[in-house]
C-alpha cells in the first residue's frame, strides 16, 4: 500500500470516527438533560447548556478576538445562530416524542444535503439506504406527536445549515477558537430563555452540576468531535455518515431511557450503519483516486 493510499484511508476512517464519537456524546447528553427539561423546560434547558458550554470552551481555547476577520466573526455568528435554533427544536422535540424517533426526523435535514449533492450510483444507493433506516426508525404509531415532529424537522432544517456553517468556520480558524466564538454568540442568542429559571437552577446544585455535563458533553466535546470531522470530510459526507445519530440516539434510548425498540428499528439500524461503513468506504477509494 503506498503512502498517499495510507494516508486517505487513515483521513476517512478518522473522519467517520470523530463523527461516531460525536453522536455518541451529543445523544448521551440528550438522555442526561431530561430531568432538567421536565425541571425548568425545554427553553431553558437549552439557554443553560450553551451558557455553560460556552464559559467552558472560551477558558479553554481562549479565542484571539482581536486577530479574527470579518469572515471569521460572520462564520462564527452564523454557526451560533443555526447551532442555537437547532437545539432549542431539539429539545422542543425530545420534551415531546422518543429521543431516537426525534434523532431520526431531525436526520432528514443532513440527508437531504447529502442526497442533493450526489456524486455517483452507488453513492446515491447508499443515501437511499440511509433514508430507508431513518424512516424505518420513526416508526409510525410510536408516540410521535404532530408538534415533536414539527419540532424535530426544524431540528433537521437548521442541522443543515449547521453542517456548513460548521465546515465554514473549521476551515477559517485554527484549533476551536472559532468553535468557542460561535458558542458564545449561541449562548447570548439563547440567553433570554433561561433567565426565569436562574433562581431554581442555583439553588439546585445537583441540577446546576448537570447542566454543566451536559454543556460540557454537547456544546465543547459533541460539536469539537463534528467540527474535527468537517476538516477531514465534505459536509455531504458527513451528512450521510450523520446517519449513524438515530442509531446511537435508539441505543441510547433504549440502554439510558428504557425507551421501546421494535423490530423496525432493528432494520433501521442496520440500514444508517451499513449506509456509513459504504461512504467512509467510498471517500476512502476517492480521495486515494485523486492522490494518484
Amino acid at each position: 500500500m503506498s503512502e498517499a493510499t495510507r494516508t486517505s484511508t487513515s483521513r476517512a476512517l478518522r473522519g467517520a470516527l470523530l463523527v461516531l464519537s460525536g453522536a455518541t456524546v451529543i445523544q448521551w447528553s440528550a438522555a442526561l438533560v431530561r430531568p432538567a427539561i421536565v425541571a425548568i423546560g425545554p427553553a431553558a434547558a437549552s439557554s443553560w447548556r450553551f451558557f455553560l458550554g460556552a464559559i467552558v470552551i472560551v477558558l479553554i481555547t481562549r479565542p484571539k478576538l482581536r486577530t479574527m476577520t470579518r469572515a471569521q466573526w460572520m462564520g462564527a455568528f452564523t454557526l451560533g445562530a443555526t447551532v442555537a435554533l437547532m437545539n432549542q427544536a431539539f429539545y422542543q422535540a425530545i420534551a415531546r416524542i422518543p429521543l431516537g424517533s426525534a434523532v431520526a426526523i431531525e436526520y432528514m435535514g443532513p440527508f437531504l444535503v447529502a442526497a442533493l449533492a450526489k456524486r455517483s450510483l452507488r453513492h446515491f444507493a447508499f443515501v437511499a439506504m440511509a433514508g430507508l433506516g431513518v424512516l424505518a426508525l420513526t416508526r409510525p404509531g410510536g408516540g410521535i406527536t404532530l408538534a415533536g415532529a414539527l419540532f424535530a424537522a426544524v431540528a433537521g432544517a437548521s442541522w443543515a445549515a449547521y453542517t456548513f456553517a460548521s465546515h465554514r468556520v473549521g476551515g477559517n480558524t485554527e484549533g476551536f477558537g472559532g468553535l468557542a466564538v460561535a458558542m458564545a454568540f449561541a449562548a447570548l442568542l439563547t440567553l433570554p430563555f433561561g433567565l426565569g429559571s436562574t433562581h431554581v437552577v442555583l439553588s439546585h446544585p445537583s441540577l446546576l452540576g448537570r447542566l454543566l455535563v451536559v454543556g460540557v458533553m454537547a456544546t465543547v466535546l459533541g460539536f469539537g468531535f463534528e467540527m474535527q470531522a468537517l476538516r477531514h470530510l465534505t459536509p455531504s459526507i458527513v451528512s450521510v455518515l450523520l446517519a449513524l445519530d438515530p442509531a446511537v440516539a435508539f441505543l441510547i434510548g433504549w440502554l439510558l431511557l428504557h425507551e421501546h425498540v421494535t423490530a423496525w428499528d432493528i432494520v433501521g439500524l442496520a440500514c444508517v450503519v451499513l449506509a456509513g461503513i459504504g461512504v467512509t468506504y467510498d471517500v476512502a477509494k476517492e480521495d486515494i483516486k485523486a492522490a494518484l
